[in-house]
């Protein structure tokens, strides 16, 4: 298994980056590759619950399955996520950056299998890790702005 995890300071409190997380709406303006909610969920995230996603891999439409595994408001979301062939675990944690209650402390983890199979091969643990880290920084940055600019 690969793991890989990076964190970032959100100058936003953490029920407002909670709320980024959690709401289907938000989630979709914040995430690119987010397109819909393939059917209507009014209680996102629940445990056991999978929810599918309408999701852009690049440009290749697929579904992106999430099934929440671990929520603890405002702290803790974890999922087990299926996109297309690439399964892997993500969990965010969210934390007050320093006892300043108005800065949140953001980290994503991503828990990967060592290689993934494709159409033809399959990508090696050093390109899954590659592309969970690029994966990672880019959910970081998108959710940043919006929290940032959308208080």
């Amino acid at each position: 298994m690969i793991t890989t995890a990076m964190s970032t300071v959100i100058g936003a409190r953490r029920d407002r980056v909670w709320s980024a997380l959690t709401t289907p709406n938000e989630l979709i303006g914040w995430d690119e590759s987010v397109v819909s909610l393939l059917e209507p969920n009014s209680d996102y995230p629940r445990v056991g619950k999978t929810v599918r996603w309408r999701y852009l891999l690049g440009t290749i439409p697929v579904v992106l399955r999430d099934q929440p595994l671990e929520v603890e408001p405002c702290e803790r979301l974890r999922a087990s996520m299926t996109l297309g062939l690439f399964r892997f675990d993500r969990t965010f944690t969210l934390t007050a950056e320093h006892g300043d209650s108005r800065r949140t402390r953001i980290t994503l983890k991503l828990v990967s299998s060592n290689s993934v199979p494709m159409v033809g091969g399959q990508l090696d643990r050093f390109s899954v890790r590659r592309m969970a880290s690029q994966f990672i920084d880019a959910k970081l940055r998108s959710l940043q702005k919006w929290c940032e600019q959308s208080p």
